[in-house]
This record gives structure tokens, C-alpha cells and sequence, in this order.
């Protein structure tokens, strides 16, 4: 096993390398430039004028999951958790992505609803509203802040250039695209960002395997390591909260799989977003399941490599060396020849340009739709609008850089994401999926239930971070903060429906399961009817082959 310092990351690039990072950057900026030729309204810009295909907009919706929190984070989590940490996508993820499409977004689409908090005033009243606007506004500045820190540091050790650089130069390439082309820029680079993202990796994947003797070598390799037998496990040893997770099958199932997964794919307006640019409905419903089958198998390039990581490197994650964010910038260290590095660096920049696109793409809909015009000035020509949507998107990226270094008091970034997570998404996830499917539920009783889950998520988690609560580690104290956002506002929403008066079935229809909106036309097109086009059964072939993956791993 090799021993690094930080300042082992210094990766040799030449001209080769940075000619190809030149290249990404152009045609990156080239797409933005094109794309705005078709703004025409502010749906064109802030919804992709509702016209494109499920394989653009399911890619579109992978890509923007897959950042550099995504890539660097699970590496990371694999490094420090071993195979446990696939139940963040096969349990994680896969489940919400198919309830999505096959449930949730027709009420989105068909509602013709800009966001996410648009449709919380619809269902439930302005205030509700206008708090969950605020509340996303926030959290997608600060996991934008996570993306930027997260590339300047990686750029800092691999190329050597300052912090301040890295940040600046990332942050005004995400910045060209989405101002200039709005959401179909952030788009049609996700869906390139993608194919980039996952070249840059594989190498990395195939020459570690062949480093370590294969699977089998990795395995015995893992055994070997701290996390020993465990980290080759996934639910064997959950029965307690013995494993390298320290969580037990509750917290993996309810808060992982229940709370957190949902709340995140469901009502996250960052990844919505996409699907309500697709052409018509049934679109819009394929749009997140297209996005889960490939999300089955990213496991293979961060995983893996983060364990690969972590037989070749002996002191990963120990006081004097590298972070566990460092995983896969070390092996693209060891492994990769010039000309392959470059493909490697531009896929990770590719990586966090996806992430912090649909961060931004998706706090200037808010602000512009549910804050300014919803509660601040909704009086004006829809010119006005798209010009303020790119002075938000400005003023978001400025934002980001500010609260980057927030994550610097995480050696693991995803750790802080899922935290933010259990405040931001779990209590609105209850608040939403009560009133999807309790029409007796109360305007007021939306309000009160986000806010006291809110609360109740910062109750459980800020004593842990303080060292009066023990909750073993980072992740599992997520799991059980989100699991009590999610309690508390579910009872608090009872409560007060119990005692406040509803909203007329006639406000409803559209909004609230089994009241249908009468006034709804079919917009199927030719061959959506066909079974390959049919959310339910290629939604079924993804839970299918999300169980059956676990299989080899139990």
C-alpha cells in the first residue's frame, strides 16, 4: 500500500491535457450561445419551452444529480463505508425516481406549474409558498458552494492552481451557459456532461481493478482493511448498528430509503425542473426513469474506485493524509497518461458543472417565479422576467462562491449534503405527500407542518454536531433528523387540518389525488402508448433490477 501526503496530488499534465480542458470549455460556452437564440419567453428560459424528449430531459436528469458532490462524495462515502454505500442509489434512489414519474409528475406537468413551491400555493396558500421558496433558495446556494469547494480543491492539489482561481474561472463558465441559454443551455451540456463524466471515469475503474487482481483481489484487499468483512456487506449486518455505516436496517430503510430519498427526488426543484421541460406528460413521467437505469450502475464509477482508494492508499482518511475526497483524484494520479488525464479532469469539471447548473437553473425559477413575482412585484411585462432571471443567476453564482467555504468543516461532502438534506427536503416531502393525497388537508396545516419538521430536523441534528446527542456517525444522524422532520410534520399537519378549515374540492382538482381536473386535454403523442414508452413497465424493470443487483452483495 502507498502512503500520500496532499501535496502528493500534483498531477503532471502537459499541453495535451489542457488543450482538451480548453476545447470542453468552448464548446460548453458554444452551446450556451446557441441556445439562446431560441429564447423567445421566459417558459423558453426557465423551462426549456416544454419541448424536448424523455432521453434528453432523463439524461438531462441523471447528469444533474451527478456532480462533483456526486462523484467526489460517493467515492469518498465508498472509501469510508465500503458497499454499503449502494444503498444510496438502488434503495436510496431508484424507488423515488419511479414513485416520480410514475405518480407525482403528471400533478406537476399537467398543473403547467413553473416550480415546486408554485404548486405548493396552489395546493396549500402563498405563505407555504413563499417559505419553501426561501428555503430552497438557500439550500441550492449552499450545495452550490459545496460543488465550487469541492472543484477548487480538487483543482488546487491536481493542477496547482490557487483557490480563489478555481473557484472564479469554474464559476464564470456555469455562469456564460446558463445566462445566455437559460435552462435548454443547462440542458443539452448536461446530457454532453454525462457522456464526459463517465469517460473521464472508466479508465480509472479499469486500471485500478487490474492494480488490486480484480474483483476478487479487491475483495480479499477490503477484508484486509479496516472495514473488514462489513464493507463487502449491505444488509447482513444491519440487524444493529455493528457495520461501517453504524446504521441499522430502520435507519437505512425509513430515513435513507424513505424520508431522505423521497423528500430529495420528489420535490427537489433542481431535479423536477427537468421533467417539466419534456414535450408532453407521458414524457415528462419517463423522465426520471430514464434517468434510472443508468443511475443503477454509477456505483461502478464511485464505489468502486473509492475502494480501490482505499486498499492502494493505506493512510486515506487518517490524520496526516489525503481526505476520503481525495479518492478518485488519487488513483487518476497513479493510473492515468497524459492525453487520458485530460479526459479524466475535464470529467470532473464536467462533473460539477452539471451539479452547479441545475443548483442555479433551479434557484433563479424560484426567485424570479415564487419570490419576486409571486410576493414582490408579479405586475410586469414577461420581458422583465427572463432579464431578471439572469440577473438571479448572477447574483446565485456570487452567492455560491460565499458559501463554499462552509464545507471546508467536512472531510466528507457528502456528510454536509445529507444533512442539508434532512432540513431542506424531509419535512417538505411530508408536507407534500400528506396533501397530495389528503384533499381534508389545510392550507395552514402545509404551512405549520414544514415549519415544525424544519425545526425538528435542527433539533435532532445540532446536539449531535455539539456532542450532547450520539447518533454514531455523520449519516446516521441525518437518517434519524430526517426521520423526525418527517414525524413531527406529519402529526403537527394533522393536528391543524383538525382544526382549520379546508380549501373547496373545486381549488383542488388537478392538485390532490382523485380529483381530476376536468378541463385536462390528452396530449399523448404517436407512439406513447407503445410498452417501451409506459412509465409503469419500464418503472417496474427498474425496481426489478434494483433488487436483484443487491443480490451478490447481501
Amino acid at each position: 500500500m502507498l502512503a500520500l501526503a496532499p501535496q502528493d496530488l500534483r498531477l503532471d499534465v502537459n499541453a495535451l491535457d489542457y488543450l482538451i480542458l480548453a476545447l470542453y470549455f468552448a464548446v460548453v460556452v458554444g452551446i450556451g450561445f446557441a441556445a439562446r437564440r431560441a429564447i423567445r419567453s421566459s417558459s423558453d428560459f426557465f423551462l426549456a419551452g416544454r419541448a424536448l424528449p424523455a432521453w434528453i430531459t432523463g439524461l438531462a436528469f441523471v447528469s444533474a444529480n451527478l456532480g462533483a458532490i456526486e462523484i467526489l462524495g460517493m467515492a469518498a462515502n465508498g472509501a469510508q463505508y465500503g458497499l454499503m454505500t449502494v444503498h444510496y442509489y438502488w434503495i436510496g434512489a431508484i424507488p423515488a425516481m419511479v414513485f416520480l414519474g410514475v405518480v407525482m409528475m403528471p400533478f406537476y406537468y399537467r398543473s403547467k406549474v413553473h416550480s415546486v413551491p408554485e404548486f405548493l400555493r396552489r395546493r396549500f396558500n402563498p405563505a407555504t409558498q413563499l417559505f419553501n421558496a426561501i428555503a430552497f433558495a438557500v439550500a441550492q446556494v449552499l450545495i452550490a458552494g459545496i460543488n465550487l469547494y469541492a472543484l477548487a480543491l480538487v483543482m488546487e492539489a491536481l493542477l496547482g492552481w490557487p483557490l480563489w482561481l478555481s473557484v472564479i474561472v469554474s464559476a464564470a463558465i456555469v455562469l456564460a451557459y446558463i445566462t445566455l441559454g437559460g435552462l435548454s443551455s443547462a440542458i443539452y451540456n448536461e446530457v454532453m456532461q454525462f457522456f464526459v463524466i463517465i469517460a473521464g471515469l472508466v479508465p480509472v475503474v479499469v486500471l485500478g481493478l487490474v492494480r488490486v487482481g480484480g474483483f476478487e483481489g479487491l475483495g480479499q484487499k477490503v477484508r484486509e482493511s479496516v472495514l473488514g468483512e462489513g464493507g463487502l456487506h449491505t444488509w447482513s449486518t444491519t440487524a444493529s448498528t455493528d457495520n461501517p455505516l453504524g446504521a441499522s436496517w430502520i435507519g437505512i430503510v425509513f430515513g435513507l430509503g424513505f424520508v431522505l430519498s423521497f423528500g430529495y427526488w420528489t420535490t427537489n426543484f433542481a431535479e423536477v425542473q427537468r421533467g417539466l421541460s419534456a414535450r408532453n406528460t407521458n414524457a415528462a413521467r419517463l423522465t426520471p426513469i430514464v434517468a434510472a437505469y443508468p443511475k443503477l450502475l454509477i456505483p461502478v464509477v464511485t464505489v468502486i474506485p473509492g475502494l480501490v482508494a482505499l486498499v492502494l492508499f493505506s493512510n486515506l482518511g487518517k490524520e496526516g493524509g489525503p481526505a476520503y475526497n481525495y479518492a478518485i483524484p488519487l488513483l487518476m494520479n497513479e493510473f492515468l497518461p497524459n492525453g487520458v488525464l485530460g479526459v479524466a479532469v475535464t470529467g470532473l469539471l464536467a462533473s460539477f458543472m452539471a451539479g452547479m447548473a441545475a443548483n442555479i437553473s433551479g434557484f433563479n425559477t424560484v426567485f424570479t417565479y415564487d419570490i419576486w413575482k409571486g410576493h414582490v412585484n408579479g405586475d410586469k411585462p414577461d420581458e422583465f422576467y427572463v432579464r431578471l432571471g439572469r440577473v438571479a443567476t448572477v447574483g446565485g453564482v456570487v452567492a455560491g462562491i460565499g458559501t463554499a467555504f462552509i464545507a471546508a468543516g467536512f472531510s466528507n461532502i457528502m456528510n454536509y449534503l445529507q444533512a442539508l438534506f434532512a432540513f431542506f427536503n424531509a419535512p417538505l416531502f411530508a408536507t407534500f405527500i400528506i396533501g397530495l393525497f389528503w384533499k381534508r388537508m389545510t392550507p395552514w396545516a402545509g404551512f405549520w407542518g414544514i415549519i415544525a419538521g424544519t425545526l425538528a430536523a435542527f433539533a435532532v441534528y445540532i446536539p449531535y454536531r455539539a456532542g450532547v446527542l450520539d447518533l454514531g456517525t455523520d449519516l446516521n444522524a441525518s437518517f434519524v433528523a430526517a426521520g423526525a422532520a418527517f414525524a413531527v410534520d406529519a402529526v403537527v399537519s394533522v393536528v391543524i387540518t383538525l382544526v382549520t378549515t379546508p380549501k373547496p374540492e373545486e381549488e383542488l382538482r388537478g392538485l390532490v389525488y382523485g380529483l381530476t381536473d376536468v378541463d385536462l386535454k390528452d396530449d399523448s403523442l404517436a407512439g406513447d402508448r407503445a410498452w417501451y414508452r409506459s412509465p409503469v413497465i419500464l418503472g417496474s424493470g427498474a425496481l426489478v433490477l434494483a433488487a436483484a443487483f443487491y443480490l451478490p452483495f447481501l
